[in-house]
């Protein structure tokens, strides 16, 4: 694979001088492009040590407008890094549309390193590397820009520029005993990565290896694919849009009326006052327990509340935090995205959240709103809210790998119950603000509503995160509910019993 990288190709410095300012041209054309389109290009450099990762950086970050470049280099994670999934840093850094972000080391380092030091087995890195494409697949599908680059050295070349790094006075510190190292494991190393980019070469994401014994021969050679690449995915993606169908499923759109799993629920429970004030310490005290004993064993807890508009989110909510120390949870509240966070993948403003160890993370509202409101409202098309099913469970699978306890309610009223509640509300003074017009146009599209719900339950009700749906016409059932269904996964997630 790599014999093409170790032919010794070099560009003569007239040629180079002739051929760059054309493509720095050229490359600062592509960023203009980019954002009038909107699209986020994600460039990872990686490869083997002393073979130009951080000089075709500082090459681009020189040759292109600096106001639309994010470079991130990444060491072992802090400890703040380390109580997160593995993908909450590089989330957190990903560019916004119409940037270029530029990243050293990232998420192909460490499986890197790992197995070549043996501390994974062959299955643990195939693993990884699942995960890596499911990663990079969602990324492409949101309509990011992928490029990966393998920069490489035959072990000779690179012995040759370690020796000639340290024979330089204002260069030894570019040479450390961890690249001597890797250099005496130099055929482990290229093994493994041959492994990894045979796995994670894919057409949405794919691997250029460029030698990197020449600086003249790898700048052109990075710029050029940087600028290709830009170019034929921005005018792919015009052509998509001029051809996107405008019909829309009739299966999907239909609204038409059929047994669901809300209307498989017996909205007929009740609780009597007095039964309530019973459960509610009960439950309370116990949750306050398992909250603590969660704490020191570094376990968090997300709950994630969907329903309908009145539907009692907000009062389960406090009935939980009445629970809890006020200084280990946070309630998101989720509206409508902010203008930082519509130039992102969707997911990312909620990556950005993920609590530390320890910690109670209650989101009122949440993802999937890209597969209800975003679809009966047309915010999102049919292929973005179709795929994001299976983006959502994977996003969910890693927070429950990383140690946090997911649960997930959709607090459910009959039609009826809602008008009473809003027209409730509209006698209120305190509570008429809770009330607008788009809530009474919404009911219009219950039937719409109640088959996305059904769909998103089928879709992402998984062990690990289940859905609990919660009967809520009447409110002291359902807070009871929502308690109980708490200290019960908690207790499973934990083992034993308080």
């Amino acid at each position: 694979m790599f014999e093409t990288a170790e032919l010794g190709q070099n560009v003569a410095q007239q040629e180079y001088k002739a051929a760059v300012g054309p493509l720095r041209e050229e490359l600062l054309l592509a960023q203009v492009k980019l954002r009038e389109e909107g699209v986020p290009v994600i460039a990872l450099f990686t490869g083997v040590d002393g073979a130009g990762k951080g000089e075709s950086v500082n090459l681009l970050s020189a040759w292109m407008d600096p106001r639309w470049l994010v470079t991130c280099a990444y060491d072992e994670p802090t400890a703040l890094e380390r109580e997160r999934p593995v993908f909450w840093r590089y989330w957190r850094d990903l560019p916004a549309a119409g940037q270029i972000g530029m990243f050293l080391s990232a998420w192909y380092h460490d499986p890197l390193l790992r197995h070549v030091n043996g501390q994974i087995s062959d299955a643990e890195l195939h693993d990884q590397l699942d995960k890596i494409v499911a990663f990079e697949e969602t990324l492409a599908a949101g309509g990011a820009i992928l490029l990966k680059f393998w920069m490489h050295l035959g072990k000779d070349a690179q012995r040759k520029r370690f020796e000639a790094l340290e024979a330089n006075p204002l260069q030894r510190w570019r040479v450390t005993k961890k690249d001597w190292q890797h250099w005496r494991i130099y055929d482990k190393f290229v093994a493994t990565a041959e492994r990894i980019i045979r796995r994670t070469d894919t057409g949405h994401a794919p691997w250029t290896i460029v030698e990197g014994a020449d600086a003249n021969h790898y700048g052109l050679r990075v710029g050029t694919v940087l600028r290709d690449r830009i170019t034929e995915r921005v005018a792919a993606r015009q052509r998509d849009q001029e051809s996107e169908p405008a019909t829309k499923s009739a299966e999907h759109e239909a609204g038409a009326r059929r047994a669901t799993v809300l209307s498989a629920l017996d909205m007929s429970r009740k609780l009597k006052k007095k039964d309530y004030r019973r459960e509610l310490e009960k439950w309370q005290g116990l949750l306050n327990l398992l909250h603590r004993r969660a704490r020191d064993d570094g376990r968090s807890t997300i709950l994630v509340f969907e329903g309908w508009d009145a539907g009692g989110k907000g009062g389960a909510i406090r009935r939980v935090t009445s629970a809890l120390d006020a200084r280990a949870y946070r309630v998101i509240q989720v509206g409508a995205p902010t203008d930082e966070e519509k130039v992102h993948h969707y997911l990312w403003r909620f990556w950005r959240h993920i609590p530390r160890t320890g910690r109670f993370t209650i989101y009122d509202r949440s993802w999937y709103g890209r597969v209800l409101v975003e679809r009966v409202e047309k915010f999102a098309t049919d292929s973005e809210w179709q795929r994001a099913f299976g983006e959502i469970n994977q996003f969910e699978h890693q927070l429950v790998e990383a140690g946090n306890i997911v649960v997930k309610f959709w607090m459910h009223i009959t039609k009826g119950e809602q008008k009473r509640r809003f027209e409730a509300r509209q006698r209120t003074p305190y509570k008429r603000w809770k009330l607008t017009s788009e809530d009474w146009r919404n009911r219009e599209r219950w039937d719409q509503y109640e088959t996305a719900v059904h769909e998103m339950i089928e879709r992402t009700s998984t062990h690990y995160a289940p859905w609990v749906c919660v009967e809520g016409d009447n409110k002291r059932f359902a807070r009871i509910k929502v308690l109980e269904a708490v200290c019960t996964r908690m207790q499973d997630a934990l083992g034993g019993s308080e």
